[in-house]
């Protein structure tokens, strides 16, 4: 086990400074830069002020300097945003996200594994196509649709929640709805096809030749395998849900994470798109960890190896 942990941080330590590395080449092939806004800048002004941040250096001894800087967690200021660092900016925005991605993805996981379990168990029925069918629309539906429908009849006409904004303690609710709602969908049509080719395996035939009652054949034999896709889809996903969906979080009017990851881009922040990127990567990297240990506790043909 000490071995495939090693080997996927590793693995996880090359991602995180391709991640870093791809970029921040992105960001340098872009036109414009952190220095140019509606004033113009005497040159002079401008060329002080690359100084001051770094700018000036060639581009190898500005990516180094940012790879030791997110190594050492010394992180660089930002000179769009005088004043506050990029670890606070982040600092600030996760929280919210966490939230509601954490509360997301309890939703998603409640509505979709049982959803797509009870089509698994009934093929072919009113039930399975009913599933099917919820499922496609909610894959079908975006956030940009269904979140103001969501805000509207529940924030607006039922005024059960606020419709935007992040200043009550309930605040998270409708945003968690809306991509609980849309990610149950993918999960229900995982566990669907996850749990139908289980039941069809040898050793769930020979579980109820041994006179297994249905109830051990689905939960102590065939769920434990079914799982396997849904928790691969969960690494990326909660990754993804955890720093905040854009959408989402600018329809109700979220100060989270999500409106970061464009807003640095557009606006020529190298630093805090940087610090971004990584910071997804690395949360990628250690969901990915802990699917693969969870799988390889799951799966016995798949154990703690180095190549698995």
């Amino acid at each position: 086990m000490l071995r495939f942990f090693i080997s996927r941080v590793i693995q996880g330590i090359v991602v995180i400074l391709g991640v870093l590395c791809i970029t921040f080449l992105l960001l340098k092939q872009a036109p414009g830069g952190p220095f140019q806004g509606e004033r113009d800048v005497p040159e002079h002004i401008r060329m002080q002020q690359a100084a001051m941040y770094g700018l000036d250096k060639p581009l190898p001894v500005q990516l180094w300097n940012h790879i030791v800087n997110f190594a050492t967690f010394r992180f660089p200021p930002s000179p769009k945003t005088p004043g506050r660092g990029v670890e606070e900016i982040i600092s600030q925005g996760f929280p919210v996200s966490a939230q509601v991605g954490l509360a997301a993805l309890c939703i998603a996981l409640a509505i979709g594994i049982p959803t797509g379990a009870l089509a698994a168990l009934r093929p072919n029925s009113l039930e399975d196509r009913a599933s099917t069918l919820a499922a496609t629309l909610g894959i079908c539906t975006p956030s940009l649709v269904l979140g103001p429908v969501i805000a509207l009849v529940f924030g607006l006409k039922l005024r059960w929640f606020n419709a935007s904004g992040w200043y009550d303690a309930d605040d998270w609710v409708l945003p968690a709805v809306t991509l609980g709602i849309i990610y149950s969908a993918y999960i229900a049509r995982l566990t669907r096809g996850g749990l139908r080719e289980t039941l069809a395996q040898d050793f769930i035939r020979t579980a109820r030749a041994k006179g297994a009652t249905e109830s051990a054949v689905v939960f102590r034999h065939a769920f434990k395998l079914a799982c396997l896709p849904v928790l691969n889809f969960l690494g990326p996903t909660a990754a993804g849900l955890m720093t905040g969906s854009i959408v989402t979080e600018s329809v109700f009017q979220l100060p989270g994470l999500g409106q970061h990851f464009v807003g640095a881009a557009v606006n020529r922040n190298y630093e805090l798109a940087m610090a971004t990127a990584a910071f997804y990567a690395l949360l990628i990297v250690g969901f990915n960890l802990l699917v693969d240990i969870v799988q390889a506790l799951l799966n016995p043909r798949i154990g703690f190896k180095e190549d698995s």
